[in-house]
């Protein structure tokens, strides 16, 4: 908070000079009309401070975004690792301190290891975040539905969904030029995105379009939707839209980490939406493999 009020004191400051810079000038303009060379020497001089003030204020703004990001990413994490490390201590602390029966004990295992992947989850991508800018990508060969495939299997799994919940019937197999794992993170981000802000049942379609030497990947859902204006902001660094409801995790890098990895590929990714409560669709465009 003291921070926030140090940044929101420096850019009102820059504010109050720019204002300041401006009367001078015109005043200097208004003093000195009869002396040219002097007039112009101040119009130059008074031009150079108030550049100077404007991209301090710029900067000061864009730090108090990226620390108001910044902060909430911090809360999100704090949330996403101390929810499931205190499910499972009181757990284990009941399997410890009374007699439970063993079917009892086998649904608190399952618990436990739902848990215990949950928190995996959020420090792998916590620490792939941080990997991906330095990291290569090894391009090869990939067989793009058996790795849509393999996301939908781990996403079916972790949420216990109906097979129905995820439609994907490819026509034929298709060859991209990547690497597998990536490429396996990147859908297993848009699936689990799809399935936590789902407005009801889940339910969501995959396809597959050819587009010359790309190949595009479509993600429908049946989510809270995406308003027009964030489209682009969803896939920055700690982000997460207005529109989520409250309670819903997420630590704001699934998205970052879809659009890094992508990019990396020589692809591009993008979102449609109407809006509110009508859905989303995640367009992933890769390129095909070239022999």
């Amino acid at each position: 908070m003291q921070r926030r009020s140090a940044l929101i004191f420096s850019v009102a400051l820059g504010v109050f000079c720019i204002l300041i810079a401006i009367v001078l000038n015109v005043s200097w303009i208004l003093i000195s009309w009869h002396e040219i060379a002097l007039l112009l020497l101040g119009i130059i001089l008074s031009a150079l401070i108030i550049t100077g003030l404007i991209l301090n204020t710029m900067f000061l703004i864009r730090e108090i975004k990226r620390n108001e990001l910044q902060d909430a990413f911090l809360n999100a994490v704090t949330h996403e690792l101390k929810t499931p490390v205190a499910s499972i201590k009181l757990y284990l602390e009941t399997l410890k301190n009374r007699n439970v029966s063993e079917e009892k004990r086998m649904e608190f295992y399952d618990i436990m290891l739902a848990d215990s992947n949950r928190l995996m989850g959020t420090v792998e991508q916590i620490l792939q975040a941080a990997r991906l800018r330095e990291q290569r990508i090894e391009i090869a060969s990939v067989d793009l539905t058996e790795v849509i495939h393999e996301a939908i299997e781990i996403t079916t799994r972790r949420y216990n969904l109906p097979e129905s919940a995820i439609k994907f019937n490819p026509s034929e197999q298709i060859l991209v030029a990547g690497g597998k794992e990536e490429l396996k993170t990147v859908f297993l981000n848009l699936l689990d995105n799809a399935v936590k802000y789902a407005s009801s049942e889940p339910n969501i379609h995959i396809r597959i379009k050819n587009s010359g030497k790309k190949v595009d990947v479509l993600i429908k859902d049946n989510g809270i939707g995406i308003d027009p204006t964030e489209l682009k902001q969803i896939f920055k660094r700690f982000y997460r839209s207005m529109n989520i409801p409250e309670g819903r995790k997420g630590t704001g890098l699934g998205l970052f980490l879809v659009k890094t990895i992508v990019e990396k590929h020589g692809g591009m990714v993008w979102a449609e939406s109407r809006g509110s409560g009508k859905g989303s669709t995640f367009v992933v465009r890769l390129p095909k493999y070239e022999q």
